[in-house]
């Protein structure tokens, strides 16, 4: 059975293992154990401040120490760092295209038993509708590590997206992470499924029982929603003729949006998305929440045969 790890803790053991760069300075909005960003501060405490209930304050403090030659990560749920802190982000953080990672964990459906308040379902849309904004989702804890590296290297604004929930650790070490790059997992030639980070475990899943019913799936993991890999999305829409998107967001504004423009574009194909459909979340079970929401490899299953009618 695979290892689980959440995307939180890689992010928080990340920070620790690439905090030996003394340019690294950790901001936290009073949730360092939950953000993970409390390993960092054990480390190195003279460049962690955690910065209290007060989100927006964090984003401009953190935008300013950035000017100083510092990169700084900006760490808080999803639905604080992109929502109630979504104009500092803009003004103060992506305007002057300054050097701040917002590291925003709890993000999606899977955050569970805290509900419709806590679900940020909408993180991506704000996110990627912002010039100068790099967004990515991690699949897993490898992923998520490259990721934080990657990030660090890039100059300007870059939000992770990250989850609360122990997932299966998909990846090994000779894995590859680029910015802007998607990445085929499993060759096919019926149907594409592109998947990104918590439902792309659930896509190679899917992978299997659609193998049993005889069709050809080719999966491709896309950790960049922004900017997007027009290339190998151009290249499913040719090759296997119908695309179906996976991601734990609404389907307004997040990756099966991203796809879709990419698509209508440059090479029309049917595509369908899975997503949360244009609701907001309830309490329950990460699981039990998956499975009513349509996120589920069975549900992956059920599009890729829907989209297939299409072609």
């Amino acid at each position: 059975m695979a290892e689980k790890i959440a995307t939180r803790q890689a992010y928080g053991d990340a920070l620790a293992e690439f905090g030996v760069d003394e340019s690294i300075v950790v901001f936290d909005a009073d949730l360092s154990k939950s953000t993970k960003t409390a390993t960092f501060e054990k480390k190195y405490p003279e460049r962690f401040f955690n910065m209290g209930i007060a989100e927006a304050n964090m984003m401009c403090a953190a935008a300013g120490m950035s000017t100083c030659g510092k990169t700084v990560f900006a760490s808080t749920f999803a639905i604080f760092a992109a929502g109630r802190a979504c104009e500092q982000v803009r003004n103060s953080i992506c305007y002057p295209n300054l050097n701040v990672k917002i590291g925003a964990t709890h993000a999606g459906i899977s955050v569970g038993e805290d509900g419709a308040s806590h679900q940020m379902l909408e993180d991506i849309a704000n996110m990627r509708a912002l010039p100068n904004m790099v967004v990515i989702s991690p699949a897993d804890a490898v992923e998520t590590r490259l990721a934080v590296k990657a990030s660090i290297e890039h100059k300007g604004p870059v939000y992770l997206r990250l989850g609360r929930l122990n997932v299966p650790v998909i990846f090994d070490e000779t894995y590859k992470f680029e910015i802007g790059k998607g990445v085929e997992l499993k060759s096919g030639s019926d149907v594409t499924i592109i998947a990104t980070g918590l439902l792309v475990h659930e896509a190679i899943t899917a992978f299997d029982i659609l193998a049993e019913k005889g069709i050809s799936a080719r999966i491709v993991n896309m950790p960049t929603i922004k900017p997007i890999d027009e290339d190998i999305i151009v290249k499913a829409a040719k090759e296997t003729g119908a695309i179906v998107t996976a991601e734990e967001h609404n389907i307004l504004g997040g990756l099966g949006s991203a796809v879709c423009e990419v698509v209508a574009e440059k090479c029309p194909v049917p595509v369908l998305r899975i997503g949360t459909k244009d609701k907001f979340g309830k309490s329950g079970k990460p699981a039990l929440l998956m499975k009513e929401y349509e996120l589920t490899d069975e549900d992956i299953v059920k599009k890729a045969e829907e989209v297939l009618k299409l072609k």
